[in-house]
């Protein structure tokens, strides 16, 4: 009888609870080593690795790895207006980061701005209530009574709800 020796899948039995990472295949377990894993452990001590000011104002974006060409980058999200304490405290975060998973993982920081959440929602509502105006307008410019009349009804339901 022969054997196989180089089989991608599980030969000697675990008895009991096995890890998730443990039953995935080789090159899914290999995306996870470089990406998912790192990026994960990294969101879920966030506070803890940046403080609670920073925590506030800022979020990490993406993850990517060191290669041949480009050293290991850690994407950061913040708030416009906050740029300069993020990057005053640029090298405490790479070495808390490296400290937290005990060897090298980060090398670099980016910075990526974005706008106050609020803002955005003010602009939004003012796009709504514009094309509210211009839906009202087409309704009124409709010469039957009827259909105007039963739009009416109908956008009165719409709102209910």
């Amino acid at each position: 009888m022969n054997f196989k020796y180089n089989i991608k899948q599980r030969t000697s039995t675990i008895q009991g609870l096995r890890s998730f990472k443990d039953t995935l295949p080789r090159n899914i377990k290999k995306i996870i080593n470089k990406k998912g894993d790192i990026y994960s452990k990294i969101l879920d001590n966030w506070k803890y690795l940046v403080g609670s000011e920073l925590f506030k104002v800022c979020y990490p974006k993406s993850y990517k790895g060191s290669n041949r060409l480009n050293l290991s980058t850690l994407i950061i999200s913040v708030k416009r207006g906050h740029e300069v304490n993020l990057e005053y405290s640029n090298k405490i975060i790479i070495n808390k980061i490296n400290t937290f998973f005990g060897y090298d993982v980060l090398e670099k920081i980016k910075l990526i701005k974005f706008e106050d959440e609020i803002k955005e929602d003010k602009i939004f509502k003012k796009e709504k209530d514009l094309k509210k105006i211009r839906f009202i307008k087409k309704i009124s410019s409709i010469k039957n009574e009827k259909i105007k009349n039963s739009l009416n009804e109908l956008t009165k339901l719409f709102k209910q709800r």
